[in-house]
């Protein structure tokens, strides 16, 4: 916005010079004026003055219009978007559930510390509660809280495939209900590597959701917002679109790595030697 305002302010003083000088050379040709004449090239030199900042004013008093337009379209768009986040924020801390598209297939997800949530999304999928669910965010720090300190190979392969189509099991930390982790004592994260899941995660209430995918068990996973939609549209508080960050339709690998023991639990999009 400061570029746009600068490049508009010296767009109107070149103008405005462009405009002043050819009418005061038009003036000059007219009315012959004598350039060995002090008074005259005084004059001439007022009045080169005089139609520039003539010139200015009206071009700041257009341009303005246009800038003040833009500015109040700017502000009513945060409004919206604070508004939505708002209200979102609200659903989601009152058991809501969501779906939205990852880097692999599209997910499912409510706040983690919502054990009604957490119960809705087993129900939706009519899924096992045996199998857990993941914690995903848009940056690892905000998923720290959530597991035990792990390992320098472990740490080393976080940061190798983070974001990724990686789910990586680790030791869960006190913080992270039994509810995610059907009573075991591991949890998976994954952060994917999907701009459009990185906002929404940036501005949901502690940055970081329970998820699992976004179809009913036993089910293809959902691979773009027609499937989702299709499979569990009815059942959800809210769909987003992709708004063109596309899945790419195949799962994350899944590993387990306690202590320097790194085992491949499902292959997936990320081969891991």
């Amino acid at each position: 916005l400061e570029y746009k305002l600068y490049f508009k302010n010296l767009f109107k003083m070149v103008f405005a010079a462009i405009i002043a000088f050819s009418l005061n050379y038009i003036l000059y040709r007219l009315w012959n004026i004598d350039s060995s004449n002090w008074f005259s090239l005084a004059t001439r030199t007022f009045g080169i003055f005089t139609l520039s900042m003539i010139t200015y004013i009206g071009m700041s008093l257009i341009l303005k219009i246009e800038f003040v337009g833009e500015l109040f379209e700017r502000i009513k768009n945060y409004i919206r978007r604070k508004q939505f986040v708002n209200e979102l924020n609200k659903k989601l801390n009152n058991n809501g559930v969501i779906a939205f598209v990852t880097d692999t297939v599209w997910g499912l997800g409510c706040l983690p510390t919502c054990k009604d949530a957490v119960n809705r999304i087993y129900e939706i999928k009519g899924r096992d509660r045996t199998k857990p669910l993941i914690l995903m965010s848009n940056e690892y720090k905000n998923l720290e809280p959530y597991i035990k300190q792990p390992t320098k190979k472990v740490k080393t392969l976080i940061e190798k495939h983070f974001p990724g189509a990686l789910t990586v099991v680790v030791e869960k930390a006190e913080k992270t209900p039994l509810s995610i982790t059907s009573n075991k004592n591991t949890v998976g994260i994954r952060i994917p590597k999907n701009e459009f899941f990185k906002k929404l995660c940036s501005v949901i209430d502690g940055k970081v959701l329970a998820t699992t995918s976004a179809n009913l068990s036993n089910q293809p996973s959902s691979k773009n917002y027609e499937e989702a939609t299709s499979s569990i549209g009815g059942l959800v508080d809210y769909i987003f679109e992709d708004y063109g960050e596309k899945a790419k339709g195949l799962e994350s690998t899944v590993v387990l790595a306690i202590n320097d023991e790194i085992k491949v639990l499902r292959q997936g999009a990320v081969i891991i030697d």
